[in-house]
């Protein structure tokens, strides 16, 4: 059946034939099945270590190169189930020098991993260039989708999540976060950011002020974790309750978006136009009655008279 685990073997069994490589799930040993040459982008637990996908450990198992950001966090995670890959360090002060490393290893049809410290890399984290120097050279690039703090906050913070813009970490200085954030108020979509806790006070007030207090919000922390949290509420309200407060641990801030600005009928016919190039009348409608929150059978009338011709 698809999707089968991989053949159990116990660890008296895999004693006999340690050579072939594999993992270990508490007190069982399983073989791992290599997959084929490339770079393989690996989705690593944000917190609890029990977050593994069994073909992220299969690739860790088989992978002749692991690139990681720090490899002693990544040796923790390794130690847990077993695995003994060869490490390299790649991260943001020696990507320069170790990324024709990893493309020469590409290039002699080795399997190549590549981890963050935690969640998905490529997130706020690095791995871009690498990505797309090898995806320039004709590699193979296969993602293996796991954890993320980006998704496991939104899902949890009650807000929408048709349309999302993820804006990574807010700048430190003040006039330049505040600048950063009346560039993001506009934007129609629930907004996702990464915050350190030191600083987590100061950019709710500021998103407060800037967005204004009754704005929807969630703030999730420490996910998958043992004193995980999310707290839901305005951003007036969050920014008070983390004023006088010094919290630890991950932080993920989501924002629902913007209330809808009163339209005029000038207006609803631009967007009813430029929907119209691109859907059928009824999607066209559906898709402008959920950005104004107007409604959807009166914009499909408009929309089916606007695609007939009968007004200027």
């Amino acid at each position: 059946m698809q999707g089968d685990h991989p053949r159990r073997r116990t660890p008296a069994l895999a004693a006999e034939t340690g050579s072939r490589p594999g993992y270990h799930i508490g007190p069982h040993r399983f073989e791992a099945a290599r997959p084929a040459p490339g770079l393989y982008i690996v989705a690593t637990p944000i917190g609890n270590l029990g977050d593994m996908t069994i073909r992220a450990l299969e690739t860790l198992a088989t992978a002749d190169l692991v690139a990681c950001e720090d490899t002693r966090v990544t040796r923790v995670l390794l130690d847990r189930y077993g695995l003994k890959p060869r490490l390299t360090a790649y991260h943001e002060h020696n990507a320069a020098a170790e990324r024709p490393r990893i493309l020469a290893a590409l290039a002699e049809g080795k399997v190549v991993a590549l981890v963050s410290d935690a969640g998905t890399p490529l997130v706020s984290d690095p791995g871009y260039k690498l990505v797309e120097a090898a995806a320039a050279a004709g590699h193979k690039v296969v993602p293996l989708p796991g954890a993320s703090a980006l998704l496991a906050a939104l899902v949890v913070s009650a807000l929408p999540s048709d349309t999302v813009l993820f804006a990574g970490f807010l700048p430190a200085r003040t006039e330049a976060r505040r600048r950063r954030i009346e560039e993001l108020a506009p934007v129609p979509a629930t907004l996702v950011l990464y915050e350190s806790p030191h600083r987590l006070a100061e950019s709710l007030a500021d998103l407060a002020d800037r967005l204004g207090p009754e704005r929807p919000a969630a703030v999730a922390r420490e996910l998958t974790k043992a004193f995980e949290e999310t707290v839901r509420g305005s951003l007036g309200e969050l920014a008070g309750r983390w004023a006088d407060k010094d919290p630890r641990g991950e932080i993920v801030i989501v924002i629902g978006p913007p209330a809808p600005a009163e339209a005029g009928p000038d207006d609803i016919d631009r967007m009813l136009r430029a929907a119209l190039e691109r859907l059928p009348p009824g999607k066209a409608a559906a898709e402008v009655a959920r950005l104004l929150g107007a409604d959807r059978k009166a914009l499909y009338e408009r929309a089916l008279t606007l695609k007939a011709g009968d007004v200027p």
